[in-house]
């Protein structure tokens, strides 16, 4: 029997229609093993690096202060602790995400949420695209000729839990699209920034079997910086870490749960596509015991050059570099065998657990050394070599279905 909700909601097809799989439950039973607590985001795989800090040619120096963040006509925004969030230093009120920024023809742009709870019992990923990178639809599209990436959106939620997880990519149209400084809705699911912290509501149908996840997270930034960053030499893919250190509350009605915990919002976008710029790259974040977090960032291009970055943010938002740490090699993936590298001190990190394992992508709970402390990073792998293989983009269709029409 079909579940009445998923019903209601319309056909969900790979190419408009639905993947496989039977009714998804609505608690809690089908998700995982505990995550761990502690932590922050993730690291994305390249093979050997090349020594080095960003910035270099291309980069802003993260001891420099922000970028001018603008002013907002509304009371300055507050922070996880009820202070005003400023930009590093304490200067005016920055703006918030802007999800208005321009998408260039073939190019993207992602909002990224990531999210672990106190207890270590939940993790949680939400990305925001327009321009949906690891599309097929999108990438056929750009081939036939300039391609609109606002045809090619959506919203990416996954729900880690204490049996299991929650998986849900529904690529929408243009007419599913509705951006504003302080609004984006992809369908039936949006993030609003109102001032003091960012709101998402999800509302979405669970691949590979049918299900709803759906729930409001709101993340209240402890400060956001306006500082961007330059990945690749030629400046055509930028990362701004807006949100690197706060605090977010879920409540979830499917599953029912409620949870809080600590969290980092960024942003990623460029004027091509990202297998055009990438060959692979590594990201993480681990939370630091003074309330500040340590980002990883690695990338390799496709013309051989390597890009670095390692830096601590406090809670003020402030950016300080630190010496790149030792890389080392980690297993690769049980099933699909994504090389995963990451940086640590002594060159000693441990995989604690595999959260995705896919043909192109992994993430991945670490238990490492930065900065002097041992800490749980969450750890992403990327593989754009592996990604452009026909075979892959013959599978996404399955883990994104596509609805053209709202």
């Amino acid at each position: 029997m079909r579940n009445p909700d998923i019903r209601g909601a319309g056909p969900v097809r790979p190419q408009d229609h639905p993947a496989a799989g039977g009714r998804g439950g609505d608690d809690t039973a089908g998700l995982r093993a505990d995550v761990p607590g502690h932590g922050g985001c993730a690291v994305w795989h390249a093979e050997s690096r090349l020594a080095g800090l960003f910035p270099a040619a291309g980069f802003e120096d993260p001891d420099r202060g922000p970028l001018p963040g603008g002013r907002r006509d509304t009371p300055g925004p507050r922070g996880a602790d009820g202070g005003a969030v400023r930009s590093p230093g304490g200067a005016e009120p920055v703006a918030g995400p802007d999800f208005a920024q321009p998408v260039v023809a073939g190019g993207y742009r992602w909002w990224y949420l990531d999210a672990l709870s106190d207890d270590g019992r939940h993790a949680l990923t939400i990305i925001a695209f327009v321009g949906s990178v690891f599309s097929p639809y999108y990438a056929a599209a750009r081939r036939r000729g300039p391609a609109d990436p606002a045809a090619h959106c959506a919203i990416n939620a996954v729900l880690y839990g204490p049996r299991g997880k929650r998986w849900a990519l529904t690529e929408r149209g243009a007419a599913a699209l509705q951006r504003s400084r302080e609004q984006l809705q992809i369908g039936p699911s949006a993030m609003r920034w109102d001032g003091s912290c960012l709101e998402v509501e999800i509302d979405e149908i669970t691949v590979p079997l049918p299900g709803r996840l759906r729930g409001r997270v709101r993340l209240h930034p402890a400060a956001l910086t306006s500082h961007r960053y330059a990945m690749d030499p030629g400046g055509r893919h930028h990362w701004w870490p807006a949100a690197p250190v706060a605090r977010v509350e879920g409540s979830m009605q499917r599953p029912a749960l409620a949870w809080r915990g600590h969290a980092s919002f960024d942003s990623n976008g460029g004027s091509e596509p990202l297998e055009s710029g990438f060959r692979d790259w590594d990201w993480s974040r681990a939370a630091l015991g003074d309330g500040s977090c340590a980002i990883l960032y690695d990338t390799r291009a496709l013309d051989g050059s390597e890009r670095q970055l390692a830096l601590r943010f406090d809670g003020q938002g402030r950016a300080t570099s630190f010496p790149l740490p030792e890389q080392g090699a980690l297993p690769a993936t049980p099933i699909w065998r994504i090389g995963r590298a990451t940086r640590a001190e002594c060159g000693t990190a441990q995989v604690r657990r595999t959260l995705e394992d896919t043909p192109f992508y992994a993430r991945s709970l670490l238990a490492t050394t930065l900065l002097g402390e041992p800490v749980t990073a969450v750890h992403e792998s990327l593989s754009m070599l592996r990604f452009r293989q026909r075979w892959v983009q013959y599978l996404l269709p399955f883990r994104m279905p596509r609805r053209a029409r709202p």
